[in-house]
């Protein structure tokens, strides 16, 4: 291996070089010769296409920072053509974009773990909306040298839609850097270089592995799309998404899929560390364990979707792009065949025509290399799939609270089973549009706990939850309602004595805005709850009118000691825990009453205050459900929130909250709904 690695770097330096475009599944073409056509460019007035690389990157600290820098600087260098998009929510990012103006752009509008890890779906369909010539995704760390851009502009000119894939080579030192302009790698003492030197010196050690290897992926902005059926929610740079978009690909056989790792120079420095090169968006988790999870998850998803599981492809048997005698070839391992640019032949006739000694002597140098790549050892990735492990975090209530609770130790709480999982994630995705993030989720069951981890949810696992939840009959008046309601306040209260507040909301609140801000205005003692009362004249804080799905509580003595009493009593009630709520806080009939909104509970001297409807309406005030337009219905009434409730189950309740409009969560594609979806962008 190190003979061919030393034989194949001489023949790359004096411009030989083997260059493998891309991956694909041979045995399914009729000939290679048939599928593969050269066309003339229509480049339009530049000449060029363009080319917007996407890449999601950590926050520009210390050594990550500086070899991120390095690698979006490579890019850069090698065309004006070029585009950047980062995709991050961190500030350090949107600071090191600005000192480049618009050819690098940062996009925060795409679906992040709680962690901060991007979705590998949420970023390939955010780059799909982009108008670009050429996409290119990429490690935020992988430097790029000049021959990039001949071997895109060489693809760009095949007549089909393609899918190019390149391995990124692993190098343990790299002491150059780019001049303050960009443009020419320099050494140490600041004398600059030339390309071919550094091609040179990264040839004397390097290596790369399909499966566990960083790898670059491009494609150009065809009518076929990548691959047949749906795109599963991946974290990216976790495992697993680009073998299984690239086998894919080629099932399916929209497009032409091929390998040029190498006919691309990209390389990255080696980490020593490689669970620490994942993405992460929230230095609050830098003192988390390796994340495990994570790369479990991506495995169970690659298992799950597609046809990976079952039928993997050959990495050897992969259709590579290289470079003889300064002319692109196509070489089919399968067919050993080897194609010359704009030829249409077989190997062996094309070997035969060549007349001159010193050029067949260079040419069959490179096919010797070309047969030495069949040695290099193959991979499957399902030997790397973690589907025996278990799929869970390795966080407990009290290790999650610190981090996801806000400077005001609040935490917005949401306790759901699986079937409204659907309806949890809408409530997520709309919180994450109102920048809120100190959201944690309860699960009643273990699949509602696993689909939150492989959503990237901040979830804990209730371990007295009631067991046999039903997937349809679990609304409002059932026995399995009145089971489930009083984990909540248990829950709430569990939280209030570790030392934080809770916002207390079920998945069917709907947030206009942030109500914390106004709920904050209430002091100590003070529990602020939403009211169902319908009525639209007369008091609010009647008998049993106190809505225990969406309420705010404090962590002060008062408050926890009216909680306990609300669970104690829902303890041996026969009813949910909302007749408990009223009933302890406002007396049996409204003993407690204080004027229409309010309730004060002798014991505790707790004040419950009933919230304007104006501001936090039931389903049923108003008839705002009814409105031909609810949404403009409700932001003219200056609603906070609105509640779906005042319906009797769980279908009926989803029906009316998609057909409303006031739905952010696509189900089919697990992605929140962003305003890109539905229009593409001039990078």
């Amino acid at each position: 291996m190190k003979a061919f690695q030393v034989g194949l770097c001489s023949i790359w330096l004096s411009g030989f070089a083997l260059i493998a475009l891309s991956l694909y599944v041979t045995q399914r073409l009729p000939s290679l010769n048939d599928r593969i056509k050269v066309s003339k460019l229509n480049l339009g007035d530049l000449g060029k296409p363009r080319i917007t690389i996407f890449s999601a990157t950590s926050p520009f600290n210390g050594s990550v920072g500086a070899r991120q820098s390095l690698a979006i600087r490579s890019w850069l260098a090698l065309s004006p053509q070029i585009s950047v998009v980062l995709f991050s929510q961190h500030p350090s990012v949107v600071s090191f974009a600005g000192d480049f103006g618009s050819r690098v752009l940062v996009e925060p509008n795409i679906d992040f773990t709680f962690l901060g890890t991007p979705f590998f779906h949420s970023m390939i369909a955010r780059s799909q909306s982009f108008m670009s010539d050429i996409f290119v995704l990429i490690d935020p760390e992988t430097i790029l040298l000049n021959d990039f851009i001949s071997t895109l502009s060489y693809a760009y000119e095949l007549d089909r839609d393609w899918l190019l894939v390149a391995s990124s080579r692993n190098i343990s030192h790299f002491p150059f850097y780019l001049d303050e302009a960009g443009k020419r790698w320099l050494r140490g003492d600041g004398k600059w270089m030339r390309t071919q030197e550094l091609q040179e010196i990264l040839c004397q050690s390097w290596q790369w592995n399909h499966c566990k290897g960083r790898m670059l992926m491009a494609w150009n902005s065809g009518d076929l799309p990548l691959h047949a059926g749906v795109l599963p929610p991946f974290l990216y740079g976790k495992g697993i998404h680009n073998n299984w978009v690239i086998n894919e690909a080629m099932s399916s056989d929209f497009r032409f899929v091929f390998d040029s790792s190498w006919t691309i120079s990209s390389f990255h420095l080696y980490d020593p560390e490689p669970w620490s090169s994942g993405v992460v968006g929230n230095s609050k988790v830098s003192g988390i364990e390796m994340r495990s999870w994570e790369y479990v998850g991506n495995s169970h998803i690659g298992a799950l979707y597609g046809s990976l599981l079952y039928q993997e492809a050959n990495y050897s048997s992969l259709v590579k792009l290289l470079k003889c005698d300064r002319k692109y070839i196509f070489f089919n391992p399968t067919e050993n065949f080897v194609y010359p640019y704009g030829y249409q032949s077989s190997f062996r006739l094309w070997k035969e025509r060549i007349l001159h000694p010193w050029r067949k002597r260079r040419i069959m140098a490179c096919i010797d290399g070309i047969n030495s790549l069949e040695k290099i050892p193959d991979c499957f990735l399902k030997d790397h799939m973690k589907l025996s492990a278990p799929l869970e975090f390795s966080f407990s209530l009290e290790s999650l609270l610190p981090f996801i609770a806000d400077k005001n130790k609040t935490i917005v709480l949401a306790v759901v089973g699986y079937s409204y999982k659907d309806m949890l994630m809408s409530w997520v995705c709309r919180l994450r549009r109102l920048l809120i993030t100190n959201f944690m989720i309860c699960a009643l069951d273990q699949e509602t706990y696993q689909f939150c981890v492989l959503q990237g949810l901040p979830v804990f696992k209730d371990p007295l939850a009631p067991s046999n939840i039903s997937f349809n009959d679990c609304h409002f008046g059932t026995k399995c309602f009145q089971r489930v309601t009083k984990v909540k306040s248990r829950m709430v209260l569990t939280i209030l004595k570790l030392g934080y507040n809770v916002l207390l909301s079920d998945v069917d609140v709907y947030w206009f805005e942030n109500p914390l801000p106004l709920l904050y205005t209430f002091g100590p003692a003070f529990l602020v709850a939403q009211s169902d009362e319908y009525k639209t004249t007369g008091p609010i804080n009647l008998p049993r009118r106190l809505n225990s799905g969406f309420y705010f509580a404090r962590c002060d003595d008062s408050t926890i000691a009216a909680m306990e009493r609300v669970v104690k009593h829902a303890a041996t009630s026969g009813l949910s825990e909302q007749p408990s709520f009223y009933d302890t806080l406002c007396g049996e009939g409204g003993s407690y009453r204080v004027g229409d909104n309010r309730c004060v509970e002798p014991e505790t001297n707790l004040t419950v205050y009933f919230l304007d409807r104006d501001l936090f309406p039931n389903g049923a005030y108003l008839d705002l459900w009814r409105k031909k337009n609810v949404k403009s219905a409700c932001v003219k009434k200056g609603c906070l929130v609105l509640h779906n409730n005042w319906i009797s189950g769980r279908l009926k309740k989803l029906e009316r909250q998609v057909l409303s409009g006031l739905w952010d969560y696509e189900s089919g594609t697990r992605m929140c709904l962003q305003s890109w979806h539905n229009f593409k962008l001039t990078s």
